[in-house]
């Protein structure tokens, strides 16, 4: 791999011994940040894997008839978005339960729109996004389908005690930096600490779409944090925090944080159902037609695979399982 910092281009060569990647990458100023974003993360990844595969045991084994069948056959490389990670993470493990012998490697999360870019270019087989497609990003090439909903919730650190319940007010009032103590809200005497999103992010245009409202200024002391699953840890950790992440996330992995309601309203998969609570996230996965990562794709559009989403906190409905080819 050569890197020219500072010079006209970035050139990218990866070559691997297992065949996964043969590609040569040309990164200059006229490709979009976020397409080099995406090919310098999977870099990254890639790298990884060869580092694994280089210090693997060459002692024979005894395989399988599957395990020889998928030996034959290159690791799927499946990547998520930010908001879809937890979901891919408990399809990943259900489907090599129930596959033996399965290969599968997971890329470093990403945004939707570069996963979407991966699949459709070949570098991603699998991908699991947390919104539906676009009427353009949608082509011939690739199927995709909505499979669970994800309610986004609203919580708080554990120390925040007394505070239970936000109205659309008080959260405006939050977001905004204009409510600056938890006392305001029946909570301690304690400064609030806002952690919030990029406003390209489907956790923020969800608040804004359903509470926050457009044109309401961000608070000046706010922490932006890119990705989930940074502002779940923080969260955690930080004493007067406040956030909004999955709830599946919550539920699957049992964090100890104050789910707060909303408008009256608890955040439950039962509320979701119902819509009652309107704040969600559609969970989906794409792949490439006629592609290796079809007999994955059929696991997780399956009923199992969707029992699997239910008990990790998803709301898995009929009218959400659906196939989109165009």
């Amino acid at each position: 791999m050569v890197t020219t910092v500072h010079g006209v281009h970035l050139l990218l060569l990866i070559r691997s011994k297992m065949g996964i990647f043969d590609r040569e990458v040309l990164i200059d100023r006229e490709v979009p940040l976020m397409r080099q974003i995406f090919y310098r993360s999977l870099v990254l990844s890639a790298i990884a894997l060869l580092g694994v595969s280089g210090c693997t045991s060459d002692r024979p084994t005894a395989p399988s008839k599957n395990n020889q069948i998928q030996s034959q056959q290159a690791p799927l490389k499946i990547a998520g978005s930010s908001g879809a990670a937890d979901s891919l993470k408990i399809l990943k493990s259900g489907y090599e339960t129930s596959t033996p012998g399965v290969q599968l490697t997971l890329l470093d999360s990403m945004q939707s729109e570069n996963v979407i870019t991966g699949v459709k270019q070949g570098l991603v087989d699998l991908g699991c996004i947390s919104r539906t497609l676009k009427p353009e990003e949608a082509d011939s090439t690739i199927e995709f389908r909505a499979i669970a909903q994800d309610a986004l919730l609203v919580a708080t650190h554990s120390s925040v005690t007394g505070v239970k319940n936000l109205s659309t007010d008080d959260l405006k009032a939050i977001y905004s930096g204009s409510a600056t103590n938890w006392k305001q809200f029946g909570g301690p005497d304690a400064d609030i600490v806002l952690l919030d999103r990029p406003e390209d992010e489907s956790a923020k245009r969800l608040l804004r779409k359903h509470y926050l409202g457009d044109d309401l200024s961000k608070a000046p002391t706010a922490v932006v944090l890119r990705k989930e699953s940074e502002l779940v840890q923080m969260l955690q950790s930080t004493p007067n925090s406040i956030g909004a992440f999955s709830l599946a996330n919550a539920v699957h992995n049992k964090l100890g944080v104050n789910r707060l309601s909303l408008n009256q309203i608890e955040p439950t998969t039962e509320h979701l159902k119902s819509g009652q609570y309107p704040m969600a996230r559609t969970i989906g996965v794409l792949w490439r037609k006629n592609s290796s990562a079809e007999t994955m794709a059929s696991y997780i559009t399956s009923d199992v695979a969707g029992k699997v989403l239910e008990q990790a906190g998803f709301a898995v409905t009929p009218n959400v399982a659906t196939s989109i080819a165009k």
